[in-house]
């Protein structure tokens, strides 16, 4: 990376930039997850206790997820969730992906490209909320779907998981569309044509030569959009209902209402130890590398 930048920016420049990159992850990165870990490993004292013979390291913050039913079943409904919001998105990228890079024109590529960024210019929350009003029990989807007789009464999408899933996929599409399409976009077309002179049928000429030429790019995107989806808290918060909480709000609860900062900290750290480990299954699972992904 060092000599990327010399030869690009010369000896002064690049070793400012790494410096400056350098300070950013000292001090934005590392020490804030630092301090997170001794907060998680703390009991919750008052401010005189602090530095007493009760302020030493405990499990006592870990404890509590494993004895409280209602959490761990949160947890792990997180998780569940997130891997279908992961999955969800990819059926529906990879097919966008492809169309970008070997189908459409260049002109049409720059326009779908552009109609999927577009709306990306409005804040998350206000994208969210035009979700929260088109799934209402008396929106738009609802009365449209009337109007064509496909139901005779409304239906409360907001009432479940529904709304959280197509909430997700639309607030993440991008961060699995674009790692798809740079790597299908890599492929050569000779040997999608040598696989169709062959007899291969579109399936199999996916299965056998685009997917395992794009497994970096889908790595990528798997993993991108599984942590955004664990620790997402507007979409749940906004879309969903008491019945599908997410983890991320139980952490805000004890962060900024139950003032216990040491037992948000024990659980974001249990949610990243979560997102390390799916990242490290995918890498494994597609068989590439962290080079392969900064690719």
């Amino acid at each position: 990376m060092l000599r990327q930048l010399q030869a690009r920016f010369g000896g002064p420049l690049a070793m400012a930039i790494l410096g400056l990159l350098g300070i950013w992850l000292i001090l934005l990165v590392t020490l804030p997850q630092l301090q997170m870990i001794d907060y998680s490993f703390r009991p919750n004292l008052l401010p005189d206790q602090r530095g007493g013979p009760e302020d030493g390291w405990t499990l006592g913050n870990y404890a509590t997820l494993l004895n409280n039913e209602i959490h761990r079943v949160i947890f792990f409904k997180t998780l569940w969730s997130s891997v279908l919001v992961t999955l969800l998105t990819l059926a529906v990228s990879y097919p966008l992906a492809w169309y970008l890079a070997k189908v459409a024109t260049p002109r049409q590529a720059a326009l779908c490209i552009l109609l999927l960024i577009i709306p990306f210019w409005i804040n998350e929350i206000l994208r969210t909320y035009a979700w929260f009003i088109i799934l209402a029990f008396r929106g738009p989807l609802n009365e449209v779907l009337m109007m064509l007789g496909l139901i005779e009464r409304p239906i409360r999408f907001l009432s479940g998981d529904a709304g959280v899933m197509v909430g997700m996929v639309y607030a993440y599409i991008l961060f699995m569309v674009f790692p798809v399409y740079n790597a299908i976009e890599s492929l050569d077309d000779n040997q999608v044509r040598a696989a169709r002179d062959l007899g291969a049928g579109t399936i199999r000429t996916h299965r056998r030569i685009v997917i395992p030429h794009a497994k970096p790019g889908i790595a990528t995107g798997c993993i991108m959009t599984f942590m955004l989806a664990a620790g997402s808290y507007a979409v749940p918060a906004l879309l969903g209902s008491p019945g599908s909480r997410w983890f991320t709000q139980i952490i805000y609860n004890w962060f900024f209402e139950g003032g216990n900062w040491n037992q948000g900290a024990a659980y974001a750290f249990l949610l990243l130890v979560l997102c390390i480990g799916f990242m490290s299954l995918v890498m494994r699972f597609f068989k590439v590398g962290l080079g392969d992904i900064a690719k």
